[in-house]
């Protein structure tokens, strides 16, 4: 992807499956683990889905839990070129609209979705809101 060229099946599948053993392993030890990757297609976070033993293939009910950093493809192309400028980006922004062109979202699978256009910390809050559920206020 460095060189402007977007990944193939056989560079994919490999790297999410060395994902989902690192989940496999949180999984089984009691960890809760973030993990950023884009698993664009339904195929690609199902295996990510299967890192959960008690996952049964297609249900969507998993331990594994996805959200979607929700923005216009014009303020995902501005974030680029900006951290592309900065070196702090390996895509370049040409190649943002095949991405997004792979993007399938299923309203079945129940995907969190999170405004990115919020600030880091409010972005932050809302996943852990999404996932977690509301914080429960302390008794003194």
């Amino acid at each position: 992807m460095h060189q402007g060229i977007p990944l193939t099946e056989e560079d994919r599948i490999p790297w999410l499956e060395i994902l989902q053993d690192a989940l496999r392993e949180s999984l089984i030890s009691g960890k809760t683990v973030v993990l950023s990757c884009s698993a664009l297609q339904k195929q690609y976070r199902e295996i990510l889905r299967s890192a959960d033993s008690d996952y049964h293939h297609g249900s969507f009910n998993s331990a594994v839990k996805f959200v979607l950093l929700d923005a216009k493809a014009e303020v995902l192309a501005e974030r680029l070129d900006k951290r592309a400028a900065e070196g702090k980006h390996f895509m370049p922004a040409k190649l943002l609209q095949s991405q997004l062109e792979l993007l399938q979202i299923d309203d079945s699978e129940a995907i969190c979705k999170v405004d990115a256009t919020l600030n880091p910390q409010a972005l932050v809050n809302a996943i852990k809101t999404l996932i977690f559920g509301p914080r429960k206020p302390i008794a003194l």
